[in-house]
């Protein structure tokens, strides 16, 4: 516990900002199982990565022992215009809760895309331009990675093509206007314009999508068209590396005031933003300076880490991706179209699902009315509209709170919050007119998704 007078709002000045990224996986006793061939079964090789990602994220991918990553000079001048972000303590929402509780977030939502996606797209984006590309292709759920890519790519010159699931594209059309603005062609998925598009929508007519669905088109378009290459904003480990700034800042920030956190928490759908708020700590708990508790929030509806298998699965729908290792619930998983926010996908980084099967990090499944409600007692204290994803680490760490009035303690409580909702304001209609459902998938459907995973010697 601090000493120290505690501000609203910690910030780092711009010359404390973090100079590299920090790779988690060079802490792990037990190595992410590798990506794999799909037809081989075999590791994949980096020349059978260069068609579709770019040269040096390969090498980013594919790095299990290198600590730092030293963040070019160019990004770092783009993360100078919204960072360093602010660690907030929640004074506010703690006096509502009456709990001795100290509750913390990092609040990545101060930049136009309203997210923290911006801070591995602008990343993207400047290696696509490094290499000479036209452009790159992508997908995205609920819309932030899409925003942030189409800022990046604007900002560079880049030509973007982003596939966005077709729930998010009729629930959030300000979300898509905002990517055409700056530049970007924006398709709902699954459409007509591949051939895998075309096959899904053949195989379940009226589909409201996934994005498992917008990954195969985005990486067919990548595939097939000179001079582009796919990007991802989640899941994959140079994403994860890349937000490792959230937690570096987070971790400097706390360390100004002498604060040890108790617990970190952070919502879970392909584990971006949860990967890179944990890295710095993830790290030390692995080296046993830290005696923290680390927990992943995800949707009940996609419920990966609490109720899927850690097994080899596509990393998309149409099957042309590589096979990773997660916590998959299978690439044919569709959600239910009344599920609100991007956390979406059927698996779960590779990364994070060894750290969750090491018994590192622990997992909750929340109901969406819970996390709404959760996100609605935020807004009114704190001041914030936080996104539907973000509002899932509010729930359980209002949660966590409540037990500390119970018991007394005065723990240190740090969730992310990734962004704002200001954007997902039809979620919010759905919710206060009451038409917002809890779908939950049975067990048999999911016994008969996991039934179809491939078979992995």
């Amino acid at each position: 516990m601090s000493s120290k007078e505690i501000p609203y709002k910690i910030y780092l000045t711009e010359s404390e900002m973090p100079e590299s990224w920090y790779n988690v996986r060079s802490a792990m006793k037990t190595k992410p199982a590798p990506l794999l061939n799909p037809g081989t079964h075999e590791p994949m090789k980096a020349e059978e990565l260069a068609p579709v990602f770019c040269e040096e994220l390969i090498a980013q991918e594919l790095d299990n022992d290198t600590e730092y990553f030293p963040i070019p000079e160019e990004v770092r001048n783009f993360y100078k215009m919204y960072r360093p972000s602010p660690l907030v303590r929640a004074y506010c929402l703690e006096e509502a809760l009456d709990t001795p509780a100290h509750i913390y977030y990092k609040f990545e939502g101060n930049n136009t895309s309203g997210s923290h996606k911006l801070n591995s797209a602008i990343a993207q984006a400047y290696y696509a331009k490094k290499q000479g590309l036209k452009g790159v292709t992508t997908e995205t759920g609920a819309g932030q990675w899409g925003t942030a890519l189409s800022m990046a790519c604007g900002y560079l010159g880049l030509d973007c093509k982003v596939y966005m699931v077709k729930v998010s594209y009729e629930q959030k059309p300000f979300r898509r206007e905002v990517m055409r603005t700056y530049g970007a062609n924006v398709t709902p998925s699954p459409s007509e314009t591949t051939a895998i598009g075309r096959k899904i929508l053949a195989d379940h007519p009226g589909t409201t999508g996934s994005l498992g669905c917008a990954i195969s088109e985005a990486v067919e378009v990548a595939t097939s068209t000179e001079g582009y290459r796919y990007v991802l904003g989640s899941v994959l480990n140079q994403v994860l590396l890349h937000q490792s700034i959230i937690g570096l800042e987070t971790e400097a920030a706390l360390k100004k005031y002498d604060i040890v956190p108790d617990m970190i928490i952070g919502c879970a759908g392909g584990g971006s933003n949860l990967g890179g708020l944990i890295a710095p700590f993830m790290r030390d708990k692995i080296q046993g300076k830290l005696d923290a508790r680390i927990i992943a929030v995800e949707p009940a509806s996609c419920p990966s880490f609490t109720r899927g298998v850690y097994a080899y699965d596509f990393c998309d729908t149409g099957m042309v991706c590589p096979l990773a290792k997660m916590y998959p619930l299978g690439s044919d998983f569709i959600p239910s179209a009344n599920h609100a926010g991007g956390l979406r996908y059927h698996g779960m980084s590779s990364t994070l699902s060894q750290l969750y099967d090491d018994g590192l990090m622990e997992a909750v499944a929340v109901e969406q009315t819970a996390v709404f409600e959760a996100a609605e007692r935020f807004a009114r204290v704190e001041g914030i509209l936080p996104a539907p994803e973000s509002s899932h680490a509010i729930k359980v760490a209002i949660d966590e709170a409540l037990k500390c009035k119970e018991t007394g303690e005065a723990k240190n409580i740090v969730f992310g919050l990734t962004g704002t909702g200001y954007f997902d304001l039809v979620a919010y209609q759905k919710f206060h007119d009451g038409e917002m459902n809890d779908y939950i998938p049975t067990d048999d459907e999911l016994k008969a998704y996991a039934a179809k995973l491939p078979k992995v010697d």
